[in-house]
């Protein structure tokens, strides 16, 4: 079973339907696992897209 979930893993990350983090967490496995998984198979690796919540600071202030 375990085999099936990372096949599967692999084939939606590679499709671009899963994220790395969501296809490592489907396949059972951390992303540096699941990086060091797509390179064995020759897979590349996709840039993550960057987060809006990790991109914008707001500033606050006190009365």
């Amino acid at each position: 079973m375990h085999t099936h979930s990372l096949t599967q893993a692999l084939t939606l990350y590679q499709s671009g339907t899963l994220t790395l983090g969501q296809a490592a967490a489907r396949a059972g496995r951390s992303e540096d696992e699941f990086e060091k998984t797509l390179r064995r198979y020759g897979l590349p690796v996709r840039p993550e897209p960057v987060s809006v919540e990790t991109t914008t600071r707001r500033r606050v202030g006190a009365d």
